[in-house]
């Protein structure tokens, strides 16, 4: 029998993962695979679940939200490690598997996965650390970094939304410089994401984006004035804003991103690198299963 690495986050989402762990076995039995599980620990670096990786194994399969499976991207690359990824959406945003198409039901996915091929897609890469849905920084970037896990798992996105809203004292319009094939963008902004997919906090921002394509869709929200926000956000829920002039949008495989002020970047809901950021599209980057 093959071997499956299944690496699973108890804490992920409404901790849903821990009652579906029989229906992952079971099904992957019946497909004729060997589940080795491992549980993901807060005093444990995540590396050590694939220390034990070796030519007897198919497949990685994860079960967490967007900075689990940022977690174990990394881990993968830092180690070369070069088998395919599969994805359970069991966290609290779940951008990226939505992007892919994974059902939220544990079981449907994982017959999804059973029942597809591996197929490359492209990583983003900033500094010296990957992401495989959004890099972001600016205003709120930081919302899913300092929301707690207990919320999280009690009141799901809500939690996200709360915390947003204990920032807004802070807001201001932020000051940043955009290097891109040649072409340089002094920007004032709120916001600025780099996608891979096309979602963040469930909101579709990137609607363009492809994962395949090798760029990456850059979208920054320009400071503009308070009353001119409602209308650029309605545009947003209908999907119109890419085309506003007060985004700029591009798509690129290779941008420089400067900034003096005091804020944070974010890959995937983790801490990300500090300025200046060096942003590169790795096409076909790592092998996923179970994508539409």
């Amino acid at each position: 029998m093959n071997k499956v690495k299944f690496i699973y986050n108890p804490f992920s989402g409404e901790n849903a993962i821990l009652s579906e762990l029989d229906n992952v076995i079971k099904l992957h039995q019946a497909s004729g695979y060997t589940i080795v599980p491992f549980r993901i620990d807060k005093d444990l670096d995540v590396a050590e679940a694939l220390k034990d990786i070796d030519e007897s194994y198919s497949y990685i399969l994860v079960a967490g939200g967007d900075g689990t499976v940022d977690n174990i991207v990394n881990a993968m690359k830092k180690m070369n490690i070069d088998l395919p990824l599969a994805i359970l959406p069991v966290g609290t945003a779940n951008d990226f598997a939505k992007f892919i198409g994974m059902p939220a039901n544990v079981s449907e996915a994982c017959i999804k996965i059973l029942e597809s091929k591996p197929v490359e897609v492209d990583l983003g890469k900033v500094n010296d650390k990957y992401f495989i849905n959004v890099l972001s920084t600016g205003l709120f970037t930081d919302v899913s970094q300092k929301t707690d896990v207990n919320l999280k798992n009690t009141i799901g996105k809500l939690a996200y939304y709360l915390k947003g809203l204990e920032q807004l004292p802070n807001f201001r319009r932020l000051k940043v410089k955009i290097t891109s094939e040649g072409k340089v963008y002094d920007e004032y902004m709120y916001l600025m994401l780099v996608f891979n997919g096309q979602t963040a906090g469930n909101l579709k921002l990137a609607t363009r984006a492809d994962v395949s394509d090798g760029q990456l869709d850059v979208v920054v929200f320009r400071a503009v004035s308070i009353k001119d926000l409602i209308p650029l956000f309605i545009k947003v829920l209908k999907g119109e804003h890419l085309d506003d002039e007060k985004v700029l949008y591009l798509k690129t495989d290779d941008l420089l991103i400067e900034c003096d002020e005091d804020i944070v970047t974010d890959i995937d809901g983790e801490k990300g690198p500090d300025f200046p950021l060096s942003v590169k599209c790795i096409k076909g980057g790592i092998k996923l299963l179970g994508i539409k």
